[in-house]
């Protein structure tokens, strides 16, 4: 039994006495708890040990006072548990070992036994779940199978994705065969996370937005869909798509199972309503930059996004994109309890 259950109902579209809010990236670097176990264990440690990463995931419920939990991982976990090794390099991102430069890589790729590659994060799922012990939802999140078919092949984080442009279009029968195999891995990464727990789950389709709206369709939305779908047949759990910068898909994307459309900032949230005909659950949308502001900017550009969504349920309040690592705690506690308060009046 969640105590708050306010982000399962707004993601179905319940009526809520207020819209609910957390933030991606809301377990991390901005805030001096989470930095102080940094310290004492790399990145990877931390996510591989579910002691730490129970710790991390929990610490901006009780001291931003978000109304759910996001377990602290990362998507590359599913590259990885495929065979990928990679490494996570300061103030460079991620580096995989041995990038994919061929098409006959991908057809010796096996779907992994996730149960038993991925155990370390089912274990943080679980005893995050019992340290909450029903105070708010926990969501399970992973990463969109292009997003991560981009990091495998560029071999890290990319600027113009030219190496992912020129696989897809030389070799594109490969390309959807790695998108088929990244795809089932995280049917079954996703089941087992909903088995050990999570009561939602976000999709992270970070480069979505690198494409254009007919290789979105074809190489990220699809897969986006096959995931949701199947897991709508296997489970009765809400999910949620965020792809940045997919402007221009929005009609699509609220034509699938997903229950809610995450907004970047840089979709204004009332056309996104127009263009969903108001069928899915939004989420979003505030710049993250704004947390840089003093808190009269902050609440003005909060009432904002909450004006512009309106009176009416299926709102869940976030940032556009992560809270990034600079920004002072006490700006998004503000902010959190400015849209808990001040929300209510598009309830009644």
């Amino acid at each position: 039994m969640i105590k708050n259950d306010l982000l399962i109902k707004a993601a179905k579209m319940q009526k809520t006495e207020r819209t609910p809010i957390w933030i991606m990236r809301q377990a991390g670097r901005y805030l001096p708890e989470y930095r102080k176990i940094r310290e004492k264990a790399d990145f990877l440690t931390m996510i591989k040990t579910p002691e730490l990463a129970t710790e991390v995931t929990i610490q901006p419920v009780d001291i931003i006072g978000v109304d759910a939990a996001i377990i602290f991982s990362d998507i590359l976990v599913i590259p990885e548990a495929m065979g990928f090794e990679y490494s996570m390099q300061e103030k460079v991102g991620p580096k995989f070992k041995t990038p994919i430069v061929s098409a006959n890589q991908i057809r010796k790729i096996e779907i992994p036994d996730v149960r038993e590659k991925l155990n370390y994060v089912f274990e943080a799922v679980k005893m995050t779940k019992s340290q909450l012990n029903g105070k708010v939802p926990l969501i399970g999140f992973s990463g969109s199978p292009w997003t991560l078919l981009t990091y495998l092949i560029e071999g890290g984080s990319s600027k113009n994705f030219g190496k992912t442009k020129k696989f897809i279009l030389n070799e594109r029968k490969a390309a959807h065969q790695l998108l088929e195999k990244i795809s089932l891995t995280i049917i079954e990464y996703l089941s087992i996370k909903i088995e050990s727990g999570i009561d939602i789950y976000q999709i992270f389709d970070s480069w979505g937005g690198v494409l254009s709206k007919s290789h979105y369709l074809e190489f990220s939305l699809k897969y986006i869909d096959l995931i949701i779908s199947e897991l709508k047949k296997r489970y009765n759990i809400p999910s949620i798509i965020f792809s940045k910068g997919v402007f221009n898909s929005l009609e699509e994307m609220s034509e699938t199972q997903a229950n809610v459309i995450s907004l970047d900032w840089t979709i204004p949230i009332d056309f996104a309503k127009k263009v969903t005909n108001n069928k899915k659950s939004l989420q979003g949308n505030l710049d993250p930059t704004i947390l840089y502001a003093n808190e009269t900017e902050i609440a003005k550009e909060a009432e904002k996004v909450l004006a512009e969504f309106g009176n009416g349920n299926g709102h869940i309040f976030n940032l556009g994109h992560g809270i990034l690592p600079d920004i002072e705690p006490s700006k998004l506690k503000f902010l959190v309890d400015y849209v808990k308060s001040e929300s209510r009046k598009y309830h009644e």
